[in-house]
């Protein structure tokens, strides 16, 4: 049997007849007939599971119903039995989870299946079962094949339970673990963190020892900086910073050809090669991570300064322009400590010329001017002080001609030598004199290379440059702000309060010409002066009639073009004849309106002690104008403003002796001989107000100032006579009087002045004078009225100055509202025109 099925097995099998529905089906006697007589072929019905179809199915062959009945009871009994199994289970040790207490008391306990354990009996259990059913049913039992199949599946099942159960363990205990995790993690990044730190420290105290042996640790330092941790790129980069700054040269590094590579040199010329080259790559690559961290908030102040210490310590070396242009983007930066870092590198850039030779500050002040030019001059007004620092000689700009022709003088000179020597020597002294000329230019220009002294033509034209591009921003800062403001759409939808935001490079760049004014062309004169008197009359002469009150600008910024004015005028008095009497009405007209809270009073002090004292002698009808406006202005304003007014006021009547006249009482003012205009007080021009009929009646106002040196200045003043002819002038200057009065206000006592003046008084009576007064008596003042009296003073001025304040916004914002009304309609009509 065993050979014939297996040549049947290799036999192919027949094909399958064509498919019949079931009910088509007929079985005919030779089918059956087939069958039986090929019954080999019918074994694999033979394996069927007969016990597992008996389980679907409601009837059973050759089994009576009783005892069917039977069989299915005794299943239900073994199903509940494995569900009580399951639902008790295996009680979960309370070390690993807490029981559950209900609300009548009672704990109950987690549980497990019991399957891992009980696999072994189930298999037996099942086994009799089946035997008892085979038994009482007359099923077909299971093979030995199928017994070891489903024990490989029990198997396979307990150890799924077991991992399950050590899966459920370990998500117990996973809160522990998660700290513990924790706690490692940071322990391992501290570590981290000191081992990095200290390796930072060991690598560069090897490169401050030994440089160039050691010059590969530079890469790892840099290499370390490029970490994660925000600490460590840090500290890197500072650490980088104290190396570079005590390891690099006093020199530029040159990197050598390819034809200078393939020539044999010592070991000692290659070493020296390949420090300069790491030192160089690297040095680089650190300037690029710089910038790069620039851009970064969390690192932008560390990175502007350590290129701020770079620039300011070696900046010979290489890399210096992308150096500058760092410093000089941030420059104007909105930062305060990145501007004062930048300004203070710039400054020391300037005034430390012997580290660079100049090359650097030509190259910063070009940045600067195109900085300006892009920003379209709106920066904060530090960008431009630093101009301030610079310093030029006072002979650049005489002419050249005298060294041209020492120049002219000293190559005809070397000519003739050249011909005279060869006729007159031999041909031996002639080569011996060639080559004593080529060593001596050879070392002279070896001697150049190495010493800092820069050559004087070199130096001239530096400094030429410099001024150029100095004077270059000036100008376009002074063209910015007489141009209208309101040019552009953007400037209009937002704008800006006061002139000072609008303009805020005017202040830094009419000191600038202050200072430089004696180095202006004469060229540009005229341009200049031009600028400078459309800027002192505060933009009404403009064009515009709204320019005036839209661009108008400050008293300080106005004064100070009166001031560069009369500056430029001295420094060029043989060149220049230009009329000032416009800078002069300008000054008449600002001197009331000028406020203590809002101006600078010492810009004042300067513009009375540069127009009015240290110019000639003025006319008689504009220096009385000046005396009478000065002491209606002393009424106004406090002790420095005052004191700095009436010592311009002494110096004035001490040089004009015919204004003394104003300190008579008549009416007609004194003495003077011919017709006299009326005193016009309002007017704008001093030549027309008629100052010399009116009287310095505000003298003796003054002289009872509270501030004890103002009532003296009031009566040293008062107490000029018009007989004495004598001139002269005090050395005290309207600077001095302001600075020494604006210190002296911090600690000035009111009472103690009227003490000394009670003093005085009393004193100068019992001398018999009889121009004394009798002393006030101070103790009869009700001190509470008084304050009332002057709090409610004072409220009402802060009303008015508030009511003010709001007009002048409402007015603005108005204005605003118009110019954006305007705008519209413009851009409308374009669009209509373009269609």
């Amino acid at each position: 049997m065993g050979k014939k099925s297996q040549k049947q097995k290799i036999v192919l099998p027949p094909e399958l007849p064509p498919e019949i529905a079931e009910d088509e089906i007929e079985v005919s006697d030779e089918d059956l007939q087939f069958v039986k007589q090929n019954s080999d072929y019918a074994v694999g019905f033979s394996r069927l599971d007969t016990q597992s179809i008996t389980k679907h199915v409601t009837r059973v062959a050759d089994v009576k119903e009783d005892a069917l009945e039977a069989l299915y009871e005794k299943r239900l009994k073994k199903k509940t039995l494995q569900k009580e199994k399951e639902e008790s289970g295996v009680r979960v040790d309370p070390v690993d989870a807490l029981p559950v207490k209900t609300l009548d008391g009672k704990l109950y306990y987690r549980t497990l299946e019991k399957k891992s354990r009980l696999s072994g009996i189930g298999v037996e259990e099942t086994g009799e079962d089946d035997k008892d059913d085979g038994g009482a049913t007359g099923v077909v039992k299971l093979t030995k094949a199928e017994r070891r199949a489903k024990l490989k599946k029990q198997k396979k099942e307990t150890k799924k339970l077991g991992k399950e159960l050590d899966k459920a363990e370990e998500l117990q205990q996973t809160p522990q673990a998660a700290v513990l995790a924790e706690v490692k993690e940071d322990l391992t990044a501290e570590e981290a963190f000191e081992s990095k730190k200290q390796k930072l420290a060991e690598l560069g105290m090897a490169l401050l020892e030994d440089p160039e042996s050691n010059i590969k640790s530079l890469k790892e330092m840099l290499q370390i900086s490029k970490d994660n941790d925000h600490a460590i790129v840090k500290l890197g980069v500072l650490s980088l910073l104290a190396v570079f700054k005590d390891i690099i040269p006093g020199y530029r590094i040159r990197l050598p050809t390819e034809k200078e590579l393939e020539m044999k040199v010592s070991k000692a010329v290659k070493k020296t090669r390949f420090y300069e080259s790491t030192l160089l790559s690297t040095y680089k690559a650190y300037l690029q991570k710089l910038i790069v961290l620039e851009n970064k908030p969390s690192f932008q102040h560390v990175a502007i300064r350590c290129m701020c210490s770079l620039l300011d310590a070696v900046p010979h070396f290489n890399f210096r322009g992308s150096l500058l242009v760092a410093v000089v983007r941030n420059i104007g930066s909105s930062d305060d400590v990145v501007r004062k870092l930048c300004c203070a590198t710039i400054k020391s850039l300037f005034t430390n010329e012997g580290k660079h030779g100049g090359e650097a500050t030509v190259e910063a002040v070009r940045l600067i001017a195109g900085l300006v030019k892009a920003q379209n001059c709106q920066l904060h007004p530090d960008s431009i002080e630093v101009f301030l620092f610079l310093s030029f000689d006072d002979d650049l700009r005489r002419p050249e001609k005298t060294n041209e022709v020492n120049r002219v003088k000293s190559k005809k000179n070397r000519k003739r030598k050249n011909l005279e020597e060869p006729s007159q020597l031999p041909d031996r002294k002639k080569s011996r004199q060639e080559l004593m000329t080529k060593m001596r230019e050879e070392v002279t220009a070896d001697y150049k290379a190495v010493t800092f002294t820069p050559d004087a033509m070199e130096k001239r034209r530096m400094q030429s440059e410099t001024l150029s591009a100095v004077f270059e921003t000036y100008f376009r800062i002074l063209k910015h702000s007489v141009q209208p403001y309101a040019a552009s759409h953007e400037e209009i939808a937002s704008p800006v309060s006061g002139a000072s935001a609008a303009h805020p490079l005017l202040a830094p760049c009419l000191k600038g010409l202050g200072k430089f004014s004696h180095l202006i062309d004469l060229d540009f004169m005229g341009d200049l002066m031009n600028f400078l008197r459309k800027l002192a009359s505060g933009g009404s002469n403009l064009g515009n009639s709204s320019q005036k009150d839209f661009n108008s600008f400050t008293v300080s910024e106005r004064l100070q073009c009166c001031i560069v004015a009369f500056k430029v005028m001295r420094s060029n008095l043989d060149a220049l004849n230009v009329d000032l009497q416009d800078f002069f009405v300008q000054l008449y007209n600002l001197i009331l309106e000028y406020k203590p809270g809002r101006d600078q009073g010492g810009v004042l002090a300067e513009a009375l002690k540069m127009m009015l004292c240290d110019d000639r002698q003025h006319d008689m009808q504009k220096a009385a104008a000046f005396v009478k406006r000065l002491a209606t202005f002393s009424l106004c304003f406090g002790s420095a403003e005052s004191m700095s007014a009436l010592v311009t006021l002494r110096h004035l009547l001490q040089k004009n002796i015919k204004c003394r006249n104003l300190l008579e009482n008549d009416a007609g003012g004194g003495s003077v001989s011919g017709t006299i205009a009326k005193y016009q007080p309002y007017a704008s021009d001093p030549n027309l107000s008629g100052a010399l009929a009116s009287v310095l009646w505000e003298l003796n106002l003054l002289f009872k100032h509270y501030h004890s040196a103002v009532s003296a200045m009031a009566s040293s003043i008062s107490s000029i006579s018009t007989a004495n002819n004598q001139v002269y002038l005090s050395t005290l200057t309207p600077q001095q009087a302001f600075l020494d009065l604006s210190l002296e206000g911090e600690s000035f006592n009111p009472s103690d002045s009227l003490k000394l003046k009670s003093k005085r008084k009393r004193g100068s009576g019992s001398s018999g004078s009889a121009t004394s007064e009798p002393t006030p008596d101070t103790g009869s003042i009700d001190e509470d009225e008084v304050r009332k009296k002057l709090s409610a003073h004072f409220m009402l001025l802060r009303d008015i100055k508030e009511n003010e304040r709001l007009r002048g916004e409402l007015d603005r914002t108005t204005l605003y509202l118009r110019l954006y009304e305007k705008y519209k309609t413009q851009k409308k009509k374009g669009r209509t025109k373009s269609k």
